[in-house]
């Protein structure tokens, strides 16, 4: 299951910035699933990187992520048959990572009336 998570996740970020993450690792615990990816910067990102604008990689990143947020949903829900309640995403430069969180239902952490009908806790905005 880990390595379907891994590569799926690889795959997909291939498919829309040109080239994945070169090294992945994905761990799974109760109700959480963390994939971190590391290489995989296209050459604008890296150009960017090297003009010293690494803040503006970072957030178009995030939004890349926010836009995407079913797709790495869906992976992980086809991979641990669970329904993800909740999603999170980072990344840095040096050492370059990204790291992927998810939260699964059932868990704890989350009262049963947060959770709509549909088991999706709608992102913000």
């Amino acid at each position: 299951m880990l390595t379907a998570i891994s590569d799926e996740m690889v795959a997909l970020l291939k498919e829309f910035y040109g080239s994945g993450p070169t090294r992945t690792k994905s761990y799974f615990a109760d109700d959480l699933v963390v994939c971190v990816l590391r290489g995989g910067f296209s050459r604008v990102e890296e150009t960017l990187l090297e003009g010293g604008r690494g803040s503006a990689v970072i957030q178009q990143r995030m939004e890349f992520q926010d836009v995407m947020r079913h797709r790495f949903e869906e992976v992980i829900e086809h991979a641990t048959g669970r329904p993800v309640i909740g999603f999170m995403s980072g990344n840095q430069q040096h050492p370059d990572m990204m790291c992927e969180v998810f939260i699964l239902a059932p868990t704890d952490l989350v009262d049963e009336h947060e959770i709509p009908a549909n088991g999706r806790v709608s992102p913000p905005g």
